[in-house]
């Protein structure tokens, strides 16, 4: 901030397994996005080392980056950021044919990914034609069509209702218990960190506790009541 630097973190040692859900918690200016961004390799560090599958994401190349984080990260932001004049098929297929994959495979990954989301009947509707939890399912189904190691999610329910951001939630954890997927969720609200099995929580840019859930939210208990 003009002369003065503001560190956004500060010491944190962490270490994320692999096929871990972990909630990332804290207060608004407690650095979650700066860590999120960290974690989704968008940002390089200016102090301190980040391994992703044991390679420092600062020592590769821009392009070399940007390949690691297309092949083994998802992300899923609070704004679903659909392109709105693109068919639901259309926008999760377009990764994939950002990627140059042919027609056939991207078109049966595409279809594959919607059903999993619950949205199989809906692959030709437009954004706006859709709920917001439908569109935000979209927006998942597209960070999973690449087939990533990590779905990094931020504030993926803060744009609707209690009902259906449990749903959303619920398909996350879905997809942590079921794909063995790790599953990085960055929340200010407790009632979702219920669901993950990891809590990190900050403050003030340091790391305040880690901690595993032992009463964690299940969906298949939930769908049972």
């Amino acid at each position: 901030m003009g002369e003065v630097e503001v560190p956004a973190l500060k010491g944190v040692d962490l270490t994320i397994r692999r096929g871990d859900f972990v909630a990332i918690i804290g207060a608004s200016g407690s650095g979650k996005s700066t860590l999120m961004n960290l974690i989704g390799c968008l940002d390089i560090p200016s102090k301190g080392t980040i391994l992703l599958h044991g390679k420092d994401i600062a020592k590769l190349s821009e392009s070399d980056l940007a390949s690691l984080r297309g092949r083994t990260i998802g992300f899923i932001f609070q704004q679903y950021n659909l392109i709105p004049t693109m068919s639901a098929f259309a926008n999760v297929r377009l990764p994939l044919e950002l990627q140059e994959m042919g027609d056939r495979e991207s078109k049966a990954r595409a279809d594959k990914t919607l059903t999993l989301v619950g949205l199989a009947d809906y692959a030709h509707h437009l954004p706006s034609q859709l709920s917001g939890g439908q569109q935000q399912r979209v927006s998942i189904a597209r960070s999973l069509v690449t087939e990533p190691e990590i779905v990094l999610a931020d504030e993926p329910t803060g744009a609707l209702d209690s009902v259906t951001g449990r749903e959303v939630i619920e398909l996350m954890q879905r997809l942590w218990k079921e794909q063995g997927k790790t599953v990085i969720l960055v929340t200010h609200d407790l009632n979702l960190a219920q669901y993950a099995h990891t809590h990190i929580e900050l403050k003030d840019g340091r790391i305040l506790s880690i901690m595993e859930n032992t009463h964690m939210r299940m969906f298949k208990e939930r769908s049972k009541e």
